[in-house]
C-alpha cells in the first residue's frame, strides 16, 4: 500500500518557500504522493439566499495544475495527485492540455482524480451547467484519453467536437491515470466502467469492505479486472487519537483492494507548514514507518 499526504490547502498559506519546503520534506520522509483538493471560487455565506458548504471565500485554495507545475520543479519522485479536479465545470480540452503539461514537466508523475462536484456557485461563475455535470463527465474522460494518446483527434459526441486536432506535447503517460471521487451508486457504476481508481471517504472496517467488494463486483460486470483498479483511503488525523494511529493504519492495510492511503493533517490546529511537517514526522515514528 502506497502512503502519501493531503496537502493542507486551507492551512499552508501563500509563502512559496514554505510550500516548497513542505513538498521537499514529504518526499524526503518517503511518502509516495501529494494529494491536492480543488476549488476555483468560494461563496460568501452572507449572500442572498444564504450558503451552506464546508468552504467559503475565506478558505484559500491553490489551483492544482499551477501548483503542480511549481512542485514538479521542487520534487523528483513524489506522485502529484488531484483529489479531485471538478471536471464538468472546466473545459475538457484545456484540462487535458494542463494535465499533459504537468505530466511532461514532472516526468510522468501525475495522477488525475476527477469528480462532478457539489458547488453550483462555481459552475455558474465558470459558465457550465450544474444540472448536467454527471452526464458530461464520462464523455470528458473519453475525450481526454483520446487527446493524451493520439497526435490528432477527430471526435463528435454529445458535448464535444474536435476536428482533426491534437495536443503537443503529449504526456509521458499515455494515458494519464484517471481516478474518480464520489459515493453514490450511480457514481460507483460509472467509475467501474471508465475509471482507473476511486477516492472514497470511508473509515476502514466491515462496512467499507462491503462497499469495496460491491464495487469490485461492478468492475467485473463491466468486463474489467478489479486487481487493476486502485482505491485510495484517507486517514484524517483529527478524527483519530494519536494512540490509535497505528491501529487505524493496520486496519487500512488489512482491507482487500486498498492500494493507496493519504494522511490528512488539516484540522489539528497547526499554525504553520512546518507544524504540518513535524506532525507527519511524528506520524511516521508513531506507526513505525521506516
Amino acid at each position: 500500500m502506497k502512503i502519501g499526504v493531503v496537502l493542507p490547502q486551507t492551512e499552508i498559506g501563500k509563502d512559496p518557500a514554505a510550500i516548497k519546503a513542505y513538498a521537499e520534506a514529504v518526499e524526503d520522509m518517503g511518502f509516495t504522493h501529494i494529494l491536492v483538493f480543488d476549488h476555483v471560487l468560494g461563496a460568501n455565506p452572507d449572500r442572498p439566499g444564504g450558503w451552506k458548504g464546508p468552504y467559503t471565500y475565506r478558505h484559500g485554495f491553490h489551483e492544482p495544475f499551477v501548483l503542480f507545475g511549481f512542485l514538479a520543479a521542487a520534487t523528483r519522485r513524489v506522485e502529484l495527485v488531484t483529489g479531485i479536479i471538478i471536471l464538468p465545470q472546466r473545459q475538457t480540452a484545456l484540462v487535458a492540455k494542463q494535465a499533459a503539461a504537468v505530466d511532461v514537466l514532472s516526468g510522468g508523475r501525475l495522477r488525475l482524480g476527477v469528480a462532478v462536484g457539489w458547488n453550483p456557485v462555481e459552475f455558474e461563475a465558470l459558465g457550465e451547467d450544474f444540472t448536467t455535470r454527471g452526464r458530461r463527465i464520462e464523455e470528458q474522460i473519453e475525450v481526454m484519453r483520446a487527446l493524451w494518446t493520439r497526435e490528432l483527434v477527430t471526435f463528435a459526441g454529445k458535448q464535444h467536437r474536435i476536428s482533426d486536432a491534437g495536443l503537443n506535447p503529449l504526456p509521458v503517460q499515455r494515458p494519464i491515470p484517471v481516478w474518480m471521487g464520489g459515493e453514490s451508486e450511480p457514481v460507483q457504476r460509472r467509475m467501474a466502467r471508465v475509471a482507473d481508481g476511486w477516492m472514497p471517504h470511508f473509515r476502514p472496517g466491515a462496512p467499507a469492505q462491503a462497499t469495496v467488494d460491491r464495487l469490485h463486483g461492478m468492475i467485473r460486470a463491466a468486463g474489467r479486472d478489479p486487481k487493476a483498479f486502485g482505491i485510495e483511503g484517507r486517514m484524517t488525523l483529527p478524527q483519530i487519537p494519536p494512540a490509535d494511529w497505528g491501529k487505524e493504519l493496520e486496519a487500512w492495510r488489512g482491507m482487500r483492494g486498498i492500494s493507496h492511503l493519504c494522511i490528512h493533517t488539516t484540522g489539528l490546529g497547526l499554525a504553520t507548514p512546518a507544524d504540518h511537517i513535524a506532525t507527519l514526522r511524528r506520524f511516521r515514528q508513531t506507526v513505525g514507518l521506516p
